[in-house]
């Protein structure tokens, strides 16, 4: 397994990606202190959440996020 897909290398490279596109993505630290992997969100510059806050508040996974940003960010022709 290269270190390309880490987990902590993926965020890196999805918070970079996002940045571009003036978004943030967030990470649910208290999930990950009682044990479960930190859920995720998106949000806008003007911090309305995007994506990840439903059905709860920090739903998506790493995938999730991953998608919704390769989705949502095309570049437009």
């Amino acid at each position: 397994m290269s270190r390309k897909e880490f987990d902590a290398s993926r965020m890196r490279r999805l918070k970079r990606f996002a940045a571009r596109y003036g978004l943030t993505i967030l990470t649910d630290e208290k999930m990950k202190v009682l044990g479960h992997a930190g859920g995720h969100a998106i949000r806008d510059e003007s911090f309305n959440i995007l994506f990840g806050n439903v059905p709860k508040p920090f739903s998506a996974s790493l995938d999730d996020i991953e998608s919704w940003l390769e989705a949502n960010t095309a570049p437009e022709e």
